[in-house]
């Protein structure tokens, strides 16, 4: 069959185009406000939009596909002074945008901190539930959804985790235990709850008995050492873990209680989230002020 010149030079435009958004897929770089913005974590939103928070302003951002301009999309600054946002989870299935808002307790040494795990409408923003977390000093961090809908929240100080059942907009405690203080990332991994613990940089298994109950904190034992583990999501049967104190992004695989640490990417400026997608990985990097990514690994 002939093809026109014409016709031809708009298919090979039209197949340049599709190259750079691809390449661009996997080289992702977005400055979120500013380079003081320090966005904590990050989630995707359907359709390829990335929400980020801000853990230095009352702002959640939101960057639309092959932008690279984040917008505000939530504004909270009618809150008290100094509140801001760490962890970020997109749930699809209910049109919601999870996140642990946090504001400073004025006049305390050292500071203390009131959260409240909020979701908001992950189309127009609109608030929809809060639920302040008990205790006169706590952090809200970061959560995931388990195989039961429910989902799961983490409390680094004092180190408890949280249960909020599908539907509900109260939640309840499902564990406290002194190996929990500092607990940070979660997700679930085939069906079994992992943890890790920013200040002591350990990983754990959650074991769960017959009846739904959860038992101690089971120490998995890592073949090297990581730094500050942070935010941390499942994928490829694999754990994708942020190190905040190393700047790397690594993979971990489980094998019973020992896990094998290959690092994806390093030389990062405090990467403290990430939200594996398709066949790439995006990063918050909280020191430059940027959401970028990289390939997911084979």
């Amino acid at each position: 069959m002939r093809v026109s010149r014409t016709r031809c030079l708009a298919v090979c435009v039209a197949l340049i185009i599709s190259m750079t958004f691809a390449q661009a897929a996997f080289a992702g770089e977005v400055l979120i406000g500013d380079a003081k913005s320090q966005p904590e974590s990050l989630t995707m939103a359907p359709g390829g939009v990335l929400i980020v928070g801000s853990a230095s302003s009352p702002f959640v951002y939101k960057v639309r596909p092959g932008s690279t301009t984040a917008e505000k999309f939530i504004d909270v600054s009618t809150e008290p002074p100094g509140t801001f946002f760490l962890g970020m989870l997109a749930d699809a299935s209910t049109n919601t945008l999870w996140t642990c808002q946090l504001t400073p307790v004025p006049n305390t040494n050292p500071q203390q901190r009131h959260t409240a795990l909020r979701s908001f409408d992950l189309t127009t923003g609109a608030p929809k539930i809060r639920w302040n977390l008990p205790g006169d000093n706590n952090v809200c961090n970061d959560f995931t959804i388990g195989p039961d809908k429910a989902l799961y929240i983490t409390d680094t100080i004092p180190g408890r985790i949280f249960r909020l059942p599908a539907g509900a907009s109260t939640a309840e405690l499902y564990l406290e235990h002194s190996t929990l203080m500092g607990v940070d990332g979660i997700t679930f991994l085939d069906g079994t709850l992992y943890v890790n613990n920013v200040i002591f940089n350990k990983l754990y298994r959650i074991p769960v008995d017959a009846s739904g109950k959860p038992g101690e904190p089971v120490d998995i034992w890592m073949d090297q050492p990581v730094k500050g583990p942070d935010g941390m999501r499942a994928a490829n049967g694999k754990l994708i873990l942020a190190e905040n104190g190393s700047g790397k992004i690594a993979a971990l695989t489980v094998n019973g209680d020992t896990a094998s640490v290959t690092v994806i990417k390093d030389g990062l400026n405090t990467p403290t989230g990430v939200e594996p997608v398709g066949d790439t990985i995006w990063i918050s990097e909280r020191g430059a002020g940027k959401a970028v990514s990289v390939p997911m690994p084979k």
